[in-house]
């Protein structure tokens, strides 16, 4: 493949991939498409314009909004018919629905199209933190011919991105202000990053709770994050920063909860999805795809976790 077209949001996963994929092929076979909707800030499209710049890479802005809303529009008003009993209804599209629409416009139909358009392929830009729990849209944001960064936990994204500025390029080739503004997918108002609103993943925590699951030779099992965190020393195993969890967690009801959360997710709905993921470029002791063999039974919790979240909860 000698040209790729690079979705750009003007954050750091896709301004990372960017500078990656300018470096390999050069930046006349480089494509960046920037999508922004009405939840878009004036700060991430000016980035991706910045980051677009920099590189010296083709570059378009293709506006979804006007798609998006034609499409819910004509999901709400288009009838179905149930054959047999003649009965009729309309679909309803909630503000999760909605959000997905526009990840799988901007993938389904811009990306795919362009890309074939310019002879190339599309990237998806995925790391391996929203990997592990599926923070992803089927068919949107996970679609791609190759994952580039998805065996790099994001801290290993800002790394990455530090070290292409000064060790590669010797110069700011992306944005400072990508690095230091709040993650966000922005496809709803409660995700404004100029409100300092983002991902729900928190990921100076999450970062490495999600890791002990996959990538510790003995993998974690929720069993043993409860244990450690009774014990007093999750931070430690985790390898996370000290206080994170006092920082984050008021009482461990509330910490369960997130556990309980993400774990449903990693052993759930995240399977299926990593099932159907582009290929992944492992660098990792433990690669999705490679080999971390997984079935789709469902998450599972041993009678310890139950005794455990018992005894933590005052049961």
């Amino acid at each position: 493949m000698k040209k790729v077209v690079i979705g750009i949001s003007g954050g750091i996963d896709s301004a990372v991939a960017a500078t990656l994929y300018t470096d390999i092929l050069g930046p006349e076979n480089v494509l960046l498409v920037n999508m922004p909707s009405k939840f878009n800030s004036s700060t991430t499209k000016d980035l991706s314009l910045q980051l677009a710049q920099n590189l010296g890479c083709n570059y378009t802005v293709m506006p979804i909004q006007e798609v998006v809303d034609y499409t819910i529009q004509q999901f709400e008003s288009t009838p179905i018919e149930n054959l047999q009993s003649k009965q009729r209804f309309q679909l309803s599209v909630s503000s999760f629905v909605a959000e997905n629409i526009q990840a799988r416009d901007r993938s389904a139909r811009i990306l795919a199209g362009i890309a074939a358009s310019f002879g190339g392929g599309f990237t998806c830009n995925a790391n391996k933190t929203e990997t592990s729990v599926g923070y992803s849209t089927l068919y949107g944001d996970q679609s791609g011919f190759l994952a580039a960064l998805a065996d790099l936990w994001k801290y290993q994204v800002y790394d990455l991105a530090r070290y292409l500025n000064t060790q590669i390029f010797k110069r700011e080739v992306i944005p400072q202000a990508t690095i230091d503004i709040v993650p966000s997918a922005e496809l709803s108002a409660n995700q404004a990053v100029d409100e300092g609103k983002g991902d729900p993943i928190k990921y100076p925590y999450h970062d490495y709770l999600f890791r002990s699951f996959i990538e510790r030779w003995d993998k974690a099992t929720p069993a043993d994050i409860l244990q450690w965190y009774k014990d007093g020393c999750l931070e430690e195993m985790l390898g996370c920063k000290t206080g994170l969890i006092e920082n984050y967690f008021s009482s461990p009801a509330e910490f369960i909860a997130d556990l309980e959360r993400w774990w449903n997710l990693y052993a759930g709905m995240a399977v299926a999805k990593r099932i159907q993921a582009p290929p992944i470029l492992a660098v990792s002791r433990r690669a999705y795809g490679f080999d971390h063999r997984e079935s789709q039974t469902g998450p599972y919790y041993t009678h310890r976790y139950h005794c455990l979240k018992a005894e933590l909860l005052g049961m």
